[in-house]
C-alpha cells in the first residue's frame, strides 16, 4: 500500500503528464497512484495532486497559493527547471536561515525555492 500523506497540493493542469513529468524530474518525487484524469506524487510525506480542471482553465491566471521547496543549491535548481521547460525568474533575497528565489513550471505556477544557509 501506498503511503498516505498528511500534506499535499492539487494543481490543476492543462498537461497532466508533462506537470507531473517536470515535479518527478525536479524535486526526485515518485508516483504514488495513476488514472486517466489524476497522477498523484509524492515524496517524504508530500503530495502533490496534479489533475484535470473541473472547468476550462484561462489563458492566464494567477494562483494565490504558492509552492515552496528546499533544494541543495539554488543555481543547480534554477538550471534545472529551466532544463525540464519551467523558468527561473529574476531576482534572490535571503534572510538569517535560508537564500530564496523564484522558478515557474511549464504552465506558469510558481515555486519559491530555498537554500539553507551554512
Amino acid at each position: 500500500m501506498s503511503e498516505i500523506s498528511k500534506f499535499g497540493v492539487v494543481i490543476y493542469a492543462r498537461d497532466i503528464q508533462g506537470l507531473s513529468e517536470f515535479y518527478l524530474k525536479m524535486f526526485d518525487f515518485h508516483v504514488l497512484y495513476k488514472t486517466d484524469k489524476l497522477i498523484s506524487i509524492g515524496k517524504d510525506g508530500f503530495n502533490i495532486v496534479v489533475h484535470d480542471p473541473p472547468i476550462e482553465l484561462p489563458e492566464r491566471n494567477f494562483n494565490t497559493i504558492k509552492l515552496f521547496v528546499m533544494v541543495e543549491c539554488l543555481e543547480d535548481a534554477k538550471n534545472k527547471a529551466e532544463a525540464l521547460g519551467g523558468r527561473a525568474m529574476e531576482g534572490e533575497w535571503s534572510n538569517p536561515i535560508f537564500k530564496v528565489c523564484n522558478v515557474a513550471d511549464p504552465e506558469g505556477n510558481h515555486i519559491q525555492l530555498r537554500e539553507a544557509k551554512s
